[in-house]
């Protein structure tokens, strides 16, 4: 797929409302209905477009506290990084990892229910995976720029 401005505008508009039709879509690109499905597919197809999720809004539901926590494990070893990366992945109160450059080897969005939620993630969870040497916790107070929110 050739990435244009049209195919820049596709995306960031799926972005904001994957619920979007295509036709709405096509004319805030200014394709034809035809024309813009066939990019949509074909961006689905080579997996630019991974799917599509229903952001909840987590205090319509229940209580959610978001932790920003940043590990530095002991060695930054390709075995070291494979192994804590697998352990991320499987633990389901990690919402987001990344890989980072700078003094954390990894920072991870965490969430929970209230502090003692928090508590045993830290306990039973974050300092039980493999090389971790240290844990900085941050709670966030409030979302303020969000990709999915205008």
């Amino acid at each position: 797929m050739i990435f244009d401005r049209l195919t820049d505008s596709i995306l960031r508009h799926l972005q904001h409302d994957g619920r979007m039709s295509n036709a709405e879509l096509a004319q805030k690109v200014g394709l034809s209905p035809s024309a813009c499905l066939r990019r949509v597919k074909i961006l689905e197809q080579e997996g630019v477009i991974q799917g599509y999720r229903a952001i909840i809004d987590k205090n319509a539901v229940h209580s959610m506290s978001t932790v920003i926590v940043q590990i530095t494990l002991e060695r930054q070893t390709d075995d070291c990084l494979r192994r804590f990366e697998s352990r991320a992945r499987e633990c389901p109160d990690v919402k987001e990892c990344y890989l980072m450059t700078g003094d954390a080897d990894y920072l991870l969005r965490v969430e929970a229910r209230d502090m003692s939620d928090y508590e045993r993630i830290h306990k039973e969870e974050l300092s039980r995976m493999p090389g971790v040497v240290r844990i900085q916790s941050n709670f966030a107070i409030r979302p303020v720029v969000q990709p999915w929110k205008s």
